[in-house]
């Protein structure tokens, strides 16, 4: 099976060790000094069960890749319409675009019956790029859970988690997300198809959208703003006003905002993805993880005050530091 990661950091990378150590025929997309040392040196990954090196074929041109079976897009959310014209060369008649990318999806609405079918989310897909160079048709929905992280170039420490759950658009078994559901499997990690994978994408999204900001606005981890009152009282705010917009979708969560915000307690003394990119001058998934669920309220007609006023402040913060167009 040929199979395409593009974007081979943190958790490309963990995907991409793995599957090639399985024997599939993996290929990673990446670019600077990172691809240098892959290219001279392999790719390790750090586990707690020990170290192991591969020596995939890397490349920053897909052309000299060809098509894919698969291609798994692990790149941070604004960046991946950039790079739609360069991943031409990897789609075949059948090629399965996996978004192993947060937030909300540019597809979500992809195939959906009511008024909303095939709506298009200007905050993820401002120019439709990603609907008319991917195609929704390609996509297989992916919610990613594992935390890893670039340790020095060619060198990804796996920290922890090992799923990924796997759905299509139309909620079916397909023979493609199958045959990678039992491919990633084979390789040590957990990937079951799911039936349902919007409700999914918004279990996780529900705490992203309060946590997230919060975090890079306060620098507090996320068991600090689940201790802190004032902090934990923002965040019920925030995730009750994104419930209102995932049930007015047809999405019910299967656990109350209280049971979230503890699970999200227990992760412990972590900084958020969003805090990680200001603190390190990388661009943010403001757009793909508050500015979407505020756009959403506007289609649906949820009022969001919390979350539109986080998403300003967020969004200012990070063009003040160069990192938000």
């Amino acid at each position: 099976m040929k199979i395409c990661i593009y974007g081979a950091g943190a958790i490309g990378g963990f995907i991409g060790a793995r599957l090639a150590r399985a024997g599939e025929e993996v290929s990673l997309i990446a670019r600077g000094p990172h691809l240098a040392a892959m290219k001279a040196k392999g790719l390790t990954l750090l586990s707690e069960e020990g170290k192991f090196t591969v020596g995939p074929r890397c490349s920053a041109d897909p052309a000299e890749l060809g098509p894919q079976d698969y291609v798994v897009l692990a790149l941070k959310a604004p960046g991946v319409a950039g790079i739609v014209d360069q991943m031409q060369p990897l789609l075949g008649p059948k090629t399965a675009v996996v978004m192993a990318v947060n937030g909300m999806p540019w597809w979500y609405f992809h195939g959906l019956e009511g008024a909303l079918r095939d709506h298009r989310l200007k905050t993820v897909d401002p120019d439709d790029r990603q609907w008319r160079g991917i195609g929704p048709d390609r996509v297989l929905g992916c919610v990613v859970y594992p935390a890893a992280e670039v340790v020095e170039p060619g060198v990804v420490r796996h920290q922890s988690g090992d799923r990924f759950s796997l759905g299509e658009p139309d909620g079916s078994r397909s023979e493609r997300a199958v045959a990678l559901s039992r491919v990633m499997i084979a390789a040590g990690l957990k990937a079951p198809v799911k039936p349902d994978i919007r409700t999914e994408i918004w279990v996780k999204l529900w705490g992203n959208v309060a946590f997230n900001p919060i975090s890079a606005l306060t620098g507090a981890t996320l068991k600090r703003i689940c201790d802190e009152p004032s902090t934990r009282s923002l965040a019920r705010s925030v995730m009750n006003e994104a419930e209102a917009v995932a049930n007015r979708l047809g999405v019910k969560m299967p656990i109350d905002v209280e049971r979230r915000i503890d699970g999200a307690a227990g992760v412990g003394e972590h900084k958020t993805s969003m805090l990680q990119d200001l603190e390190r001058g990388r661009p943010t998934e403001i757009d793909a993880i508050v500015g979407a669920v505020a756009e959403l309220g506007d289609v649906v007609g949820v009022d969001t005050p919390y979350i539109d006023a986080i998403y300003a402040l967020v969004r200012q913060k990070a063009a003040l530091l160069g990192l938000y167009p």
